[in-house]
């Protein structure tokens, strides 16, 4: 591939809805380019970007895949994401990185919440974006509904660029807003025809918006407009260049993905309206002197590069994908991780194609590419030169909300599990792994139950090792309500020495469930001799890791000893933190236990029309709702506090009364006392374990 200096580049994302087409479109694009001698599809599991072994059996995307195809002298990086919500890092990561998009709608399916969902990505990190209609060629595809849907939804910004002709219900040609031309296609060709009647009336009113655009940007072409005088084109087509690079036009245009129809004049659209790096504002912090460093994808300023994405794959090995965000990278630079603190050759540079890695001997600012086998090196991390050392600000991502506890299958895995999921969790930045010690559990957190499937088959098919997803213990904690007096006797005899001690101690709850236990002693007379202080409270340390009530941890406990007796002879540490085990069983089951659980504070946004459903589903989850505030884009934030244990599985019933509309966050607050029927239940679950013989008494 040729090197190409930054204002030849163009660096676009697909963005949409799970099946709206991203992939097809990506494919057509690298046909056309001459990347491929025959188009691949998604259902036989051939394409250029979907080239996992979990997206070609699940025929989704899973992970954003890159395709650098080189046109009209330009070269154009496609980033493909995935639609389904459950990858949503892979999105915001392309995103973040990508300098304008395309928001691929299906002409059959209309507009759908992926679409409102990209359009919000847009907006969040300000890009340029066209819409794509796609599926043109199916029979009930309309895109006349999509530009009316999508200018309800978000105004007179949206341009139809092209209008679709059809004869005998098929999709033949389209007709050019700009141009007022029609165009028919014959094999491979493209004819000019006549504009079809029916097309006129929409083809004079969308012309007609887009002329007032082409006004609105300069003071002389408002007089010239309204003095009745046409335009150029090439002057049209440089206003509107300005207008959306500026976001303020979308323009909308279709075709079909697997004809390859309308990919000619997309591919043109890029280049001709989409900006080149250089012409967005990017800064970090130049670390030399604590003053902000304008990187603005300059070939000319000192070298530095973000780590957007990485690539870890038991076949093709590990690749940092970066973005140059100033000066030239070339073969063998010497690169400072400062994040890391550690300085390494790059090596090798290389674009990667799906997951097929082209070397190139440098990269200029704005351009996309990947470096192979860094080894401390992770997503979010800048490279620099020590001389230089700058730091980009970290792509925020979407945290993991949805969590499971898993098991390995084989016992004997547990190391290589560990290995592998540390490697998957380095490429996929929304997986958390975490070890919940509490509990004797781990837990993956992932954004959804479909992210977590895929991470257990990744395990299985990518690193041969087997995990069991499973519903997490929830946190609880025991405590006591009440006062209790016990004493208890330890004694052993067994020939020469035995076993003796013996404690008197008092337990009442501390009012500080924050600490398991307080320990004081007020023996007199030496009852208890020193010494065996230490004893008792290393009794009570290992009590209040399992409590006698249901096997949760203990907290909020004051223990106090307060007389006891002890043998010349036979007592010992040992004996006497036996005792106070035994003490404490008895005494916590005298003191009213309770059981104690986790309280989450819950934030949820949803459009205004499913207020009432979520609300609604709150109470039956034992839900308190505080308050709702209402925000931007017709939602409303709900604000409740509800148990954790009521949480699992919450992410699929929210997507499911709102349509994938809503979105939610929680975080810990405090516990508090359970129901009692909650209570009995675990109290219940715990004496059925033991009888059992699954765990010990």
């Amino acid at each position: 591939m040729n090197i190409y200096t930054t204002d030849k580049i163009r660096n676009v994302v697909l963005l949409g809805h799970g099946g709206a087409g991203k992939t097809s479109l990506a494919e057509a694009f690298g046909y056309l380019a001459g990347l491929t001698s025959r188009m691949g599809k998604v259902s036989d599991g051939n394409t250029i970007s979907d080239y996992g072994k979990e997206e070609q059996k699940r025929k989704i995307s899973i992970s954003t895949s890159v395709i650098p195809l080189e046109w009209e002298g330009c070269k154009i990086n496609i980033l493909d994401t995935p639609g389904f919500f459950d990858f949503v890092g892979e999105v915001e990561e392309a995103a973040a990185t990508a300098d304008a998009a395309i928001i691929v709608v299906s002409g059959k399916s209309g507009v759908e919440v992926g679409t409102q969902k990209a359009w919000e990505l847009c907006e969040r990190f300000n890009l340029p974006r066209m819409i794509f209609v796609s599926d043109m060629d199916v029979d009930n595809a309309s895109f006349r509904q999509v530009v009316e849907d999508m200018t309800t939804l978000y105004g007179k910004k949206m341009a139809p660029f092209h209008l679709p002709i059809r004869e005998n219900e098929k999709f033949v040609g389209y007709v050019n807003v700009i141009t007022e031309t029609g165009n028919r296609w014959e094999g491979k060709e493209v004819v000019e025809c006549d504009v079809p009647d029916y097309s006129k009336p929409n083809l004079e009113s969308y012309r007609e918006s887009l002329m007032e655009a082409v006004a609105e940007t300069s003071e002389e072409f408002m007089e010239r407009y309204f003095g009745g005088e046409e335009f150029s084109d090439a002057e049209i087509r440089s206003a509107l260049r300005t207008n959306i690079m500026e976001c303020s036009i979308v323009p909308m245009t279709m075709g079909s993905s697997i004809l390859c129809q309308g990919m000619y004049t997309l591919l043109d659209d890029i280049v001709k309206y989409f900006p080149s790096p250089d012409h967005r504002k990017l800064a970090g912090i130049s670390l030399k002197n604590n003053e902000i460093f304008e990187a603005n994808y300059d070939f000319s300023k000192a070298k530095s590069a973000y780590i957007w994405k990485t690539i870890v794959d038991p076949f093709i090995g590990k690749y940092s994908l970066i973005k140059v965000n100033s000066g030239v990278l070339k073969t063998d630079d010497l690169l400072y991780n400062a994040d890391k603190d550690i300085e390494e050759k790059i090596g090798k540079i290389y674009v990667l194609q799906g997951n097929k890695p082209i070397e190139v001997k440098e990269l200029h600012a704005g351009d996309i590419g990947a470096l192979a086998k860094l080894t401390a090196a992770r997503t979010g991390n800048t490279l620099s030169t020590k001389t230089n050392t700058i730091q980009y600000g970290k792509t925020e991502i979407s945290v993991p909300y949805t969590y499971k506890r898993y098991k390995p299958v084989n016992k004997g895995d547990i190391d290589k599990i560990a290995q592998a999921l540390q490697k998957i969790t380095h490429e996929d930045t929304t997986l958390k792994v975490v070890n919940d010690g509490e509990n004797r559990q781990t837990l993956l957190y992932g954004i959804g139950d479909m992210h977590l499937d895929v991470i257990a088959s990744r395990l299985l098919n990518e690193y041969k090792v087997e995990i069991e997803l499973s519903k997490p213990k929830v946190a609880y904690k025991e405590t006591i309500k009440k006062k209790s007096d016990v004493e208890y006797k330890y004694k052993k005899q067994s020939g020469g020495h035995g076993q003796y001690g013996h404690v008197k101690m008092t337990f009442e709850p501390s009012g500080d469930v924050e600490n398991p236990y307080v320990f004081e002693q007020i023996v007199v007379g030496g009852a208890v001799p020193k010494n065996y202080f230490p004893a008792v409270e290393k009794g009570l340390q290992e009590s209040v890791v399992k409590g006698p009530l249901a096997a949760y941890p203990v907290v909020g406990i004051k223990a106090v000893l307060y007389d006891g007796s002890y043998h010349p002879v036979d007592s010992s540490e040992m004996a006497f933190k036996m005792a106070t085990i035994q003490a404490f069983k008895k005494g916590v089951m005298d003191a009213s236990p309770i059981l104690l659980e986790p309280i989450s504070s819950l934030k949820v946004t949803v459009p205004d029309s499913y207020t009432g459903d979520v609300m609604g589903d709150l109470n039956k989850r034992r839900g308190r709702v505080l308050g709702m505030t209402p925000v931007a884009g017709g939602k409303q934030i709900i604000e409740a506090e509800i148990p954790t244990s009521s949480l699992y599985g919450y992410c699929t019933d929210l997507r499911s009364m709102t349509g994938g509309r809503g979105e939610y966050a929680y975080e810990f607050v405090r516990y508090e006392q359970a129901p009692s029927d909650i209570q009995e239940k675990e109290v219940a679950a715990r004496a059925e374990a033991v009888a059992e013989g699954n765990v010990e008494e």
